[in-house]
């Protein structure tokens, strides 16, 4: 309804008709009233406003007089103007049509499986916290919610074997926001060494302060020692998980050697353990940070453990640096809603963070071996990394599709992969989000799509 733009005040000192002018005028500069929109009649809008048919036929003219609107007899008033600065629809927006597309079959990890999580049981902590009022009128604690630091000191130390006291924990709202957090501690101009293509928005965050990143080089156990000892970074991101040219977990003596490496040169481990506690066809490893207090940094998310839409994430500060953050502290705002936070301490210490635990690795670990079964059959000649924290499949082609044929034969096939840097002739099939009875068929597309992109005209 046009009277939604119109901004009136019978008893302001502004004549009326000026005032639906304006509004009118400046619904159309702002592109909220576009070209050739009808505008409703000098009847129907007195009536809606309440004023003369005259105060509405005078604001009108002034309009039609400076082109904004025209007067089709017999018809009506339309807008005429249309102008640059105008917002652009959304339909003629390409990233937003690529936003809001959905994709028949998803591998692109943006989403989780909606059998993994009793949604149910969550929205119940959710509600509970909103009811209490005397928490929804404060802040919060700048370091995270003091019941949630306690209930993730028992959770990290009976999942991933973390050794942290609730005042080591700092909370935020992911991964990316807890490291800028981190990065205003280890001050700027820092050398920090990571594996290649790892994590490229923690190198976003890391050139942001000026840091050098340099890529150490890997050994099918992951980092080496040699190396780290050639470049002599100040900081160590790795992510134990998967790691080396094989994508394997780090074996504890490696862990040893850098942890050994660490305590002699003096810089700092970070230590990525995304999706840790999701390993499902073997027993989780402890993280390095069970092995080495004073000298690593561990970060933690449930992005993928719990839902991609609750931005929580968390790390455990050595002694070292929790003494240089409560300096700080109280300069720094929290960037994590307090409900989502107090919810998840509820979630957590109601013991239903377990149950979620166990269900998604039962349902991961079968959409994992259909997706390898399919794969191998669709592609039988490529070879085949697994990244089971990560939840998705690396596909390493014999030939090299051509990128922006490819990119078209997906999406006529209403198929979305995961984003990777493993090469021109590498896809990535996450299994996180797709409905497991869709694998095989979405699979088989992919393969349509990558053989297709790969002819030659």
């Amino acid at each position: 309804m046009l009277a939604d733009f119109i901004i009136a005040d019978k008893n302001g000192k502004t004549p009326m008709y000026r005032q639906i002018y304006l509004s009118v005028r400046r619904a159309i500069e702002n592109g909220s009233l576009k070209k050739d929109v009808k505008l409703p009649s000098v009847r129907r809008l007195s009536a809606e406003l309440g004023i003369s048919k005259t105060t509405v036929t005078n604001a009108y003219d002034q309009l039609s007089v400076e082109g904004y609107i025209l007067n089709r007899p017999k018809s009506g008033y339309y807008v005429a103007a249309q102008f640059e600065n105008a917002p652009k629809a959304a339909n003629e927006s390409s990233g937003a049509k690529s936003r809001s597309r959905f994709f028949e079959y998803d591998f692109s990890g943006k989403s989780i499986d909606d059998k993994v999580i009793d949604l149910a049981e969550w929205k119940k902590c959710i509600k509970d916290v909103v009811n209490r009022n005397y928490m929804l009128t404060s802040y919060g604690d700048v370091q995270g919610e003091e019941a949630l630091r306690s209930a993730l000191q028992k959770y990290a130390l009976g999942t991933r074997s973390v050794n942290a006291r609730a005042d080591n924990i700092v909370v935020g709202a992911g991964t990316q926001s807890v490291l800028y957090m981190l990065c205003s501690l280890f001050g700027f101009g820092k050398r920090v060494a990571l594996e290649k293509g790892s994590f490229l928005q923690s190198e976003y965050i890391f050139k942001s302060f000026g840091y050098t990143v340099l890529y150490f080089d890997c050994d099918r156990h992951g980092v080496t020692a040699e190396s780290l000892e050639r470049l002599k970074p100040d900081l160590v991101l790795i992510n134990p998980n998967f790691t080396g040219t094989r994508g394997e977990v780090m074996p504890v003596t490696r862990r040893l050697e850098i942890i050994e490496w660490v305590k002699r040169s003096g810089a700092l481990i970070i230590e990525d353990d995304y999706n840790g506690e999701l390993r499902y066809s073997t027993h989780p490893i402890p993280c390095v940070q069970h092995y080495d207090t004073e000298n690593t940094v561990y970060l933690g998310s449930f992005s993928k453990v719990l839902l991609p839409s609750v931005r929580l994430g968390y790390t455990v500060l050595p002694e070292s640096l929790l003494r240089r953050y409560n300096k700080v502290k109280r300069l720094i705002n929290q960037s994590a809603s307090k409900t989502e936070q107090s919810a998840l301490a509820m979630y957590i210490e109601n013991r239903k963070i377990d149950a979620h635990l166990r269900r998604a690795r039962r349902i991961y670990l079968e959409k994992s071996k259909v997706l390898l079964a399919c794969a191998r059959e669709a592609f039988p000649d490529a070879r085949f990394t697994f990244n089971e924290t990560a939840l998705y499949l690396a596909v390493h082609l014999p030939y090299e599709p051509d990128p922006q044929k490819l990119e078209k034969a997906l999406a006529e096939r209403s198929l979305r992969l995961m984003p990777y840097s493993g090469g021109k002739n590498s896809l990535a099939l996450s299994f996180s989000g797709i409905a497991q009875e869709k694998i095989a068929a979405g699979t088989e597309l992919v393969r349509q799509a990558a053989e297709e992109a790969a002819e030659k005209n």
